[in-house]
């Protein structure tokens, strides 16, 4: 008896006091826009896109480096590196993290600092047609590189690199992803120069590393998912951002100029930069236009909604042909793509998303159509991720099909 009565006590009086106070700063914070000990966050009203939409371009992974030569790192000197990266806390999922950056990050006597990196993202596929089976396995993508910035954060830079070849691809037109200088002292703009993403819709400018689904949505991955070399000015400010370029409508490093290519995007932000007791609402449109043996037209718009453990958007595009990252096109296409996320908990995330794409507008009976379920384990955050979603492929001129994928993300 003597010894049940401290084990009584001890449910009844503590572990309570700990499950309200883990409930209490979940709900209060959601922990997305609080920063870990051992985890770089940019500040909200530095943020040029909504955080749910990080991108790849300069402005956001050199906030993060910055943001590192500035912070103190926690030191663990009798621990090895597989000790250190267990022991890291990340909980933001809304901007890629990196799980080696205090071991692979130096920062020079002058003050500024360079970071190198690694990433891969694969997956496994079962596909299931009405008279077959069969597994796939790709190499998503895998990245090499560094990024940095000058001791004044003047200047901000980033070279990353595809080592693995792509299927049907030319080697040397792929295998350089970015390369480009930003210039940061014009107050709330940044000009940026060099090869990077270009922000053709939301989710076709985002970040690889940010994506909920193993796979982009349709309209995002025919129409955006694109790089091009360009000058770019981006403009960030309470309750509106943008981004402007005008350069190549090459999409690959070897294009050269086959025609002047125009990008332009603009979000209003009622609520403000940061989020608030009505959370984190964007609204906002943009247009690619350019020539590349024939002109090119593609407009979009899009609403999104962030609130504690919710997060949605729809996005819509249409287009009088398209200079994609599926390759050019003189088609009439159009499409639209509506997701819904619920964060169970700060790492377990389910998702849903109905997606629609018109390869052709003028031609009936050929509209595809995607419905697709997740799941989204964040390990440690976007740095090391285990993503599981099914798949039911509809197609109106062609037997329905459905796909279970396994995708792994690791981010070094």
């Amino acid at each position: 008896m003597k010894r049940i009565l401290p084990i009584i006590f001890f449910i009844v009086l503590i572990l309570p006091q700990n499950f309200a106070k883990a409930e209490n700063e979940y709900l209060t914070q959601e922990l997305l826009s609080t920063p870990q000990v051992d985890e770089v966050t940019i500040d909200d009203d530095n943020d040029i896109y909504s955080q749910e939409n990080a991108t790849d371009s300069g402005e956001m992974l050199f906030k993060i480096s910055e943001k590192a030569s500035k912070t103190p790192q926690k030191e663990y000197k009798e621990e090895t590196l597989a000790q250190k990266i267990f022991k890291t806390q990340i909980t933001r999922t809304d901007i890629p993290s990196y799980l080696l950056k205090d071991v692979l990050t130096h920062k020079f006597k002058d003050g500024g600092s360079i970071e190198f990196f690694a990433t891969n993202r694969s997956s496994l596929s079962a596909l299931f047609n009405p008279h077959s089976y069969s597994t796939k396995y790709d190499e998503l993508t895998t990245e090499v590189g560094f990024f940095g910035t000058t001791k004044d954060k003047t200047i901000d830079y980033r070279l990353s690199l595809m080592p693995i070849p792509q299927e049907g691809k030319s080697y040397l037109d792929n295998v350089l992803s970015d390369l480009y200088v930003t210039y940061n002292k014009i107050p709330h703009h940044k000009i940026q120069v060099g090869r990077a993403r270009g922000q053709v819709g939301v989710e076709g400018g985002s970040s690889t590393y940010t994506l909920p689904f193993v796979n982009r949505s349709q309209i995002a991955r025919n129409f955006g998912n694109l790089r091009t070399t360009s000058v770019k000015l981006i403009g960030n400010f309470e309750h509106a951002d943008y981004s402007l370029s005008l350069g190549s409508s090459g999409r690959t490093f070897t294009s050269g100029m086959p025609g002047i290519d125009f990008i332009g995007w603009v979000n209003l932000k009622p609520f403000g930069s940061n989020d608030g007791k009505w959370g984190k609402l964007t609204v906002g449109g943009g247009l690619n236009a350019g020539h590349n043996d024939f002109n090119y037209t593609v407009g979009t718009v899009y609403v999104g909604y962030k609130h504690k453990r919710l997060w949605t958007n729809f996005e819509a595009s249409i287009a009088d042909g398209y200079n994609g990252g599926a390759g050019l096109s003189n088609k009439q296409a159009g499409g639209f793509a509506y997701t819904l996320g619920w964060k169970i908990k700060p790492y377990l995330q389910i998702i849903g998303r109905i997606d629609q794409f018109d390869p052709d507008r003028t031609v009936s009976g050929d509209t595809k159509r995607e419905y697709t379920a997740g799941v989204n384990w964040f390990i440690k955050g976007q740095a090391l991720r285990l993503i599981l979603n099914y798949v039911f492929c509809q197609n109106d001129n062609a037997p329905d099909s459905q796909r279970i994928i396994l995708g792994t993300q690791i981010v070094l």
